[in-house]
């Protein structure tokens, strides 16, 4: 495996998302102006074929980094690739001089987070029919 760190949206990240979010789970509006100054991080397979992708961008309002869209090709879960990945974000905020990283789980991946050492903290929100929590960690 390999992973890179892109300053705007790959090709190899849509083709993830489009995967994940549009195509399996419906969402319509999957990307959005935060897609054009986030930091895009993809693993790629040993086949160099994107497997697994998330965007980190700094929120104003939140004053902290916000971790999102972590999606994963369905033939890679269960195999530590979304780990991996939230390490990945979090060495980058790390080398932002940050220490507290945030993100909107949909609540049925928040036990994910919470092995991870995510904590929640808000209201349940709806975002396009899916129930989200938000969830904060101190690295």
């Amino acid at each position: 495996m390999k992973t890179l760190i892109y300053e705007n949206l790959p090709d190899a990240a849509k083709i993830v998302r489009q995967a994940v979010f549009v195509n399996e789970q419906g969402f319509q509006h999957e990307f959005d102006p935060i897609d054009d100054t986030a930091v895009h991080i993809v693993i790629f397979n040993e086949n160099d074929v994107p497997i697994a992708t998330c965007r980190i961008f700094w929120d104003e309002t939140m004053n902290m980094y916000i971790l999102g869209r972590l999606a994963v090709m369905k033939k890679y879960r269960g195999k530590s690739i979304g780990s991996v990945m939230i390490k990945e974000a979090e060495k980058y905020v790390k080398k932002m001089g940050q220490k507290t990283i945030s993100l909107h789980a949909q609540c049925q991946a928040a036990g994910f987070y919470q092995k991870l050492g995510f904590i929640e903290f808000g209201n349940i929100e709806n975002d396009e029919g899916c129930p989200h929590i938000w969830m904060k960690k101190n690295i």
